[in-house]
């Protein structure tokens, strides 16, 4: 397994560019199923998660082919679906793959889905999915460890989520996109990854409303036809870099970013004394400069426009420089604290009860051997190693690389000492 090994207490400073979301360009892959014709998908980062959904796609015979003329962009032909499952071999490592039974069942009328694996932290049950495709349906039965679901023609329902869920809207309004009649969708999720899903869908042909607001309306279509899309940018990488900068007295600039994607990590941070400005005549680029004083906040994660849970990692590594107490609440996913465990190694002073950890800084941080859990503990890891004086390193570091392109390039170019060991 690769590690990190990371040569702490250097301040960064530079240009970071943003890749394109790894959680809208997942789902953009998958509707892709969707159609006969070639769907073309640009702004793709070269993440691991990508490599298993082309590789998914592939098995169910889409052929992936990448443009020539651009090396983050593929083009999607699901001609034909002849192989309509998505097997545990393939999927064990990457939870999106559910994504896949809302466009093959809506199509093809048939798919055998696995339970999807992914990080361990924490339950993200597939039951509100099946729960709306039958409302639509859909049968479905569990065998084995496979979603195995089957219907001659999806129609439209009204479905109310009892818990927000991001794969389960972008699931549902795919089938939707082409079930007979008309589907709303309350207690949707906002997130802007469900308003790039809902585009794509649109520039195919799709009849999609309001995505983006808690309440969607999807009227079907009989088919949907190709189209070509630039995936939004990644706005937990956006954070991870806002946070790179704090947390080593830098100061960057941030490009090809949607600062408003991320309103609510740049309150809270600016709360905690980080400087942020932008300049209106270049909407892309977002300063993160690291202020005379960092203070601690306390935080509570939320749904989108909240503080993402996808930012809680990077957050607490923040805290062990601030000054003063800051109590974290973890609203989204249970056994998310897996990483406080590894950065009291590097001598942070964080205790945990339950959904709620306490950070107690500042604490002079030291370099140490720490094990990563999940996609973003490594990074909450890479940014306390950093701050920290002497050398850490990181082991499992393919956790990251299912999230980030490349994270100790950017960092190296911004003045960083971080070391990619094989």
């Amino acid at each position: 397994m690769d590690k990190f090994q990371i040569h702490g207490g250097r301040r960064l400073q530079g240009t970071v560019p943003i890749d394109g979301a790894k959680n809208a360009a997942l789902p953009a892959m998958a509707m892709a199923l969707l159609t006969s014709e070639p769907v073309t998908i640009e702004n793709i980062p070269h993440v691991h998660d990508i490599v298993t959904m082309r590789r998914l796609l592939e098995h169910m015979r889409a052929r992936v082919s990448p443009l020539e003329e651009n090396p983050h962009a593929v083009t999607i032909q699901a001609a034909e679906i002849s192989h309509a499952e998505a097997p545990y071999d393939l999927v064990k490592t990457m939870r999106a793959s559910i994504l896949t039974l809302g466009p093959l069942l809506a199509r093809s009328g048939y798919a055998r889905i696995s339970l999807p694996g992914g990080c361990a932290i924490g339950a993200r049950p597939v039951d509100l999915h099946i729960r709306a495709l039958e409302q639509m349906g859909a049968q479905i039965s569990l065998d084995h460890g496979y979603v195995e679901a089957r219907a001659e023609r999806l129609h439209g329902a009204e479905i109310s989520f009892e818990k927000i869920t991001v794969t389960g809207t972008e699931n549902i309004m795919a089938a939707a996109a082409l079930a007979d009649g008309e589907t709303v969708l309350t207690n949707a999720a906002r997130e802007p990854e469900i308003e790039d899903c809902a585009n794509l869908l649109n520039k195919m042909g799709a009849k999609i409303e309001d995505a983006g607001a808690s309440t969607i309306r999807i009227q079907g279509v009989a088919s949907l036809h190709g189209a070509i899309h630039t995936i939004i940018p990644d706005r937990i990488e956006t954070g991870t870099f806002a946070v790179a900068a704090a947390i080593t007295a830098g100061d960057l600039l941030l490009t090809h970013c949607n600062p408003d994607h991320i309103a609510a990590v740049i309150e809270k941070l600016s709360s905690c004394g980080v400087e942020f400005s932008a300049d209106r005549a270049k909407p892309g680029e977002l300063r993160v400069r690291a202020g005379s004083r960092l203070d601690g906040r306390d935080l509570t994660t939320e749904e989108y426009p909240g503080f993402a849970t996808d930012m809680q990692a990077q957050y607490m590594a923040l805290m062990t420089q601030a000054e003063g107490e800051s109590e974290i609440t973890e609203t989204i996913f249970e056994n998310r604290y897996l990483h406080a465990s590894e950065m009291t190694r590097l001598g942070a002073d964080i205790s945990i009860s339950g959904s709620q950890a306490v950070v107690r800084g500042p604490t002079p941080l030291i370099g140490a051997r720490v094990i990563a859990s999940d996609l973003r503990a490594s990074a909450c890891l890479v940014l306390a190693g950093l701050a920290a004086s002497n050398t850490t390193s990181i082991d499992r570091v393919y956790h990251i690389d299912r999230g980030y392109e490349c994270i100790e390039e950017k960092l190296r170019a911004v003045g960083a000492d971080i070391e990619r060991i094989k």
